[in-house]
């Protein structure tokens, strides 16, 4: 039996916790404030973020971060991607120096323009593994057969994670492409924005499947600038957790490009959705390194002056759609 505390009492820190739970494991899970702590003593229960789903007697609850990170063997970080540097912080007074640190979050820290991953080493020494891939929270709570990646610089680490994790329902796989990962994970929420509001404009399956085999195209031609490995955005945490995102009712992303594809403004479509999404801060993140390596990326730039220069949403598409031409090119 390990010790896990798990950062995050949201959707993807449950299905987690329960995953790990029913594998005989000690989970501590550290909510943000006393009264989501309560709730979820009361209930059982994350009526917002996992509803239907019962959460057992055996998982912990706290918020205290000395009770979730002090001698554990792995901490897992569930937390939004804006939290993830203050998190670190957080926790690095408590944290043993053999414990592994696994970041399910998934994004881009504008400030540095550093990967999450990169975010929690330049703050703690820790060992770091990401876990990413194609996953809906609903779909993992509910045991439907799901595969995901563990990637770390530190191979032993993955490995140590992918046994820690690895169920009859949930496979886990190993690339030591940690750049490679951590990139399509980030950026495939910047096209499910997209995606959304091709289906809120009413567009239909040609639109979306021009845009997630753009789209893979653009993200797989900046990770290969970043030093990633270009056959991973043709697996799991690539062209996979992208056509999730992309096509699932579970879409929070999805769901607020298409709000905006509606007619909503980008704050009316996040209050609509009531939960993170990831892709909005994201875009700013995935324009920045666009410029910074010099990569022409059409879409995810449509979804930059979408969001952030106020063009309207129609004017982008047709921008996009009558650049010049060209050949299909993947590189």
């Amino acid at each position: 039996m390990q010790k896990i505390g798990v950062l995050g009492a949201g959707s993807w820190g449950l299905a987690l916790s329960l995953l790990l739970n029913e594998k005989g494991h000690d989970v501590t899970v550290w909510c943000y404030d006393q009264k989501e702590k309560d709730d979820l003593l009361t209930y059982r229960e994350n009526k917002r973020c996992l509803p239907g789903i019962k959460i057992p007697l055996e998982i912990h609850f706290s918020t205290d971060y000395e009770e979730c990170v002090e001698g554990k063997d792995v901490v897992v970080m569930a937390v939004p991607s804006k939290a993830i540097r203050t998190t670190s912080e957080a926790i690095m007074p408590y944290l043993e120096k053999e414990t592994v640190i696994v970041n399910v979050s998934k994004g881009i820290e504008f400030e540095t323009l550093y990967t999450l991953s990169q975010v929690i080493e330049s703050v703690v020494p820790n060992k770091v593994v990401v876990l990413s891939g194609p996953s809906h929270a609903e779909e993992v709570a509910r045991h439907m057969p799901t595969a995901v990646v563990a990637s770390s610089e530190c191979m032993v680490s993955a490995e140590y994670i992918q046994d820690l994790f690895i169920t009859e329902y949930f496979r886990v796989y190993t690339n030591p492409d940690i750049i490679g990962v951590e990139l399509g994970g980030a950026l495939k929420n910047v096209i499910a924005l997209a995606s959304g509001v091709a289906e809120g404009l009413g567009y239909g399956d040609n639109s979306k499947a021009a845009l997630i085999t753009r789209g893979i195209a653009e993200i797989a031609r900046l990770g290969v600038a970043m030093g990633g490995n270009p056959n991973t955005f043709g697996g799991l945490t690539g062209i996979g957790d992208l056509i999730v995102t992309c096509m699932s009712g579970h879409s929070r992303n999805r769901r607020c490009g298409e709000l905006i594809g509606q007619g909503y403004t980008l704050d009316e479509a996040i209050k609509k959705v009531n939960m993170v999404v990831e892709g909005v801060p994201t875009t700013k993140g995935a324009y920045a390194l666009m410029k910074k390596h010099n990569i022409e990326m059409p879409i995810i730039t449509a979804i930059y002056e979408g969001l952030f220069e106020n063009a309207p949403v129609d004017e982008v598409v047709t921008k996009l759609m009558c650049r010049d031409k060209k050949m299909e090119s993947f590189d």
